[in-house]
Formats: C-alpha cells, sequence, structure tokens
C-alpha cells in the first residue's frame, strides 16, 4: 500500500517558492514602466500644448505687426519744396488738429508768390493727400496741380496727415483723427483770409474729406480723385493684394487695430459717409480699373447727389490715382470748369 504524505500549507503568507502556481511578479518593474508610459504621456501633450502656444502666440503676433503697419504706414520722407519744384513762394506752417490731440506741418502757398505779404486772394485750395503719402504726393502729381491752381489765382495748403509726418508722427485712423487735422487746416485758410475753399482729396483723403464734410460748413466744394471709404473690409481687400491672408485674418486685425490707434474700425462713419447727401459741390473723379477702391462706390454717392455743380467723371480703364497722367488734358479742362462754375457759383451768392 502507497501512502502520500502531504506537505502542510501555511493558511497565511505566501506559497513556498517550489509551489508557487504563478510566477511572481516584479511589480518594481512593473510601477516604472508604467510611470515612463505616464510620463511619455504628459510630455507629450504637454509638447502637443506648447507647440499649439506658440504657433498661437506667432498667428497673434504676425496680425499684430499687420494691424501696426496699417496704423504706421511707410511713407517716403519729402524730396523737395514748392519754390524747388515749380518756383513759387511758400511759408512753413504749423497748427494743431481740431481735435487738440494732434499736430499738423504742412506749406501755404499764395496766390500772389510773395510769402511775405498776406494773400490777396480770396479763394484757397486745401490739398488732402491718399495714405501712404505724404503733401507732395508725386505719382498725382501733386506739384502739376499747384502750378495749375495758382496759375488761376488760388492760395494752396499743402500739409501731411499725421502718419505722414516725420516730426509730429501719430498713427493713421482711418480718417477720425486725420478729418480733425483736414478741419483745422481748413479753420487756418480761413485765418489766411479765404472765403471760398475748397478741398481737393486723394484716394483715402478723399474719404477724410467726406468725413470732414460731415462735421463743417466752411467747406465749399470738393474734388475727390480716387475716392477710398476706409472700413476693415476695404483694407483686408487692399492687404490681400500684397499677402493672402485667411478670412479668420480680418477680425483678428480689427481686435488689435485699437491696441496701435486707440480707435476702432466700426468708429468710422462709412454708411453716413456713403449715404448722406452733401450740400456743396461735389466733383467725384474714379477709374472703371480702379483696384483699390471700387468706382461703383465712388459712382454710387455721385448719384445720390443733388447740388446743381455736382458732376462725376467716371474714366474708362482708369487706374488708382493715375487719371491725372493719363488724361492730363482733360483732367485739367473738367477740374478748372468745374472751379470756375463754383467761384461764379459763390460770387452770386455772396453779391
Amino acid at each position: 500500500m502507497n501512502i502520500t504524505t502531504m506537505t502542510p500549507l501555511p493558511l497565511e503568507g505566501r506559497f513556498p517558492q517550489g509551489l508557487q502556481p504563478f510566477p511572481n511578479p516584479d511589480t518594481d518593474h512593473i510601477f516604472a514602466r508604467n510611470k515612463t508610459k505616464s510620463r511619455g504621456k504628459h510630455l507629450l501633450i504637454a509638447s502637443i500644448a506648447s507647440v499649439t502656444a506658440m504657433c498661437f502666440l506667432a498667428v497673434v503676433i504676425f496680425h499684430g505687426y499687420v494691424a501696426w503697419m496699417l496704423a504706421y504706414p511707410f511713407v517716403a520722407p519729402l524730396s523737395s519744396n514748392p519754390n524747388a519744384a515749380i518756383g513759387v513762394e511758400y511759408e512753413d506752417v504749423i497748427f494743431p488738429s481740431k481735435s487738440g490731440n494732434t499736430t499738423v506741418s504742412g506749406w501755404f502757398i499764395p496766390a500772389d508768390s510773395d510769402a511775405s505779404e498776406p494773400a490777396r486772394s480770396l479763394r484757397t485750395v486745401v490739398f488732402s493727400h491718399g495714405y501712404g503719402a505724404n503733401r507732395e504726393e508725386t505719382w498725382v502729381p501733386m506739384y502739376e496741380l499747384s502750378k495749375l491752381l495758382h496759375g488761376l489765382n488760388y492760395n494752396i495748403l499743402m500739409f501731411d496727415y499725421s502718419y505722414a509726418s516725420k516730426e509730429y508722427k501719430a498713427p493713421a485712423t482711418g480718417g477720425l483723427e486725420e478729418s480733425q487735422q483736414l478741419l483745422a487746416a481748413v479753420d487756418y485758410a480761413k485765418s489766411r483770409g479765404a472765403e471760398d475753399i475748397v478741398v481737393w482729396g486723394f484716394s483715402m483723403g478723399a474719404g477724410t474729406a467726406l468725413q470732414a464734410a460731415l462735421q463743417t460748413e466752411e467747406i465749399d466744394a470738393m474734388i475727390l480723385d480716387s475716392l477710398f471709404i476706409p472700413s476693415s473690409q476695404a483694407l483686408f481687400n487692399n492687404i490681400n493684394q500684397f499677402v493672402s491672408l485667411p478670412n479668420f485674418s480680418l477680425p483678428l486685425i480689427e481686435s488689435l487695430i485699437p491696441l496701435w490707434t486707440g480707435t476702432s474700425f466700426g468708429s468710422i462713419p462709412a454708411s453716413e459717409v456713403i449715404s448722406n447727401v452733401y450740400d456743396i459741390p461735389l466733383f467725384i473723379i474714379h477709374g472703371t480699373n480702379d483696384v483699390k477702391a471700387p468706382f461703383q462706390t465712388a459712382e454710387a454717392i455721385a448719384e445720390g447727389q443733388s447740388h446743381l455743380l455736382s458732376r462725376k467723371w467716371i474714366v474708362p480703364d482708369g487706374q488708382h490715382e493715375m487719371l491725372f497722367r493719363a488724361h492730363k488734358a482733360e483732367y485739367i479742362q473738367r477740374a478748372a470748369l468745374f472751379l470756375s462754375q463754383v467761384n461764379q457759383k459763390l460770387q452770386t451768392d455772396r453779391a
């Protein structure tokens, strides 16, 4: 008879080494492995978050730079002066903006060509230059128009908007502060004896002239060449001509603009400028091939006017601010006729 002897097992504790039913797990190794996996997962999440944050920061910095460039556009320094360019005497003038927040500098050219004597003419043209340019605006060209006006016995006031000024730099505001600077220029012309004032504006300077006309009755007529009404969409469309931006860029740029200018696009009275019926003569000149400012907007403003002397000249294939160069003789003829009729009307009303 076989007798099997059973080895007693403890009720508590571990199996004897030789009798363990499963291998003894290496808990330290498992813990270390899990800890490594967890650490790797956290590092991956942190890396993704860091890259995302860096990309977001880069996007914000880039759009902040675009907003800054809009507020402080590059403007070439003045290259000449009225005496050197067209042989007429002039004065350097400085005056505060109507708002008192900025300072304006420019040139006053008396009609009699003698800056030491009070201007004899009671008529003054105030030039309102475009965005990205200064008072010379050579591609228009402003000096040639000044020579024409000087020959027609007009005083001339040429000045820099503050974003174009070297000495009195201030951000561009889409016409909000610029209209205050233009109003100050009109007041200055009045202080020099002007009774009749014509504002001759180009591009955004023309849009600024319309903003100013909403706020004063001291402007008697306006010539508006390549009229540009500043708005967030209009500026965005112009930026896209140089660098293609996604649609989300527009609200981002809009939100960043106030950091540099202290004003927002929403403050610009674009709708009012377009829909207003002005009680002064407007001569609106625009080209159909203007890629910066659609001619349909200028045409709509012109058609909405009711003054007897208001008119428009929509130039086929005309380009932005290049209408004088392309059609010099006709441009001068039309502008001179408008000025003559305005002058005659003002004299008749005054008599």
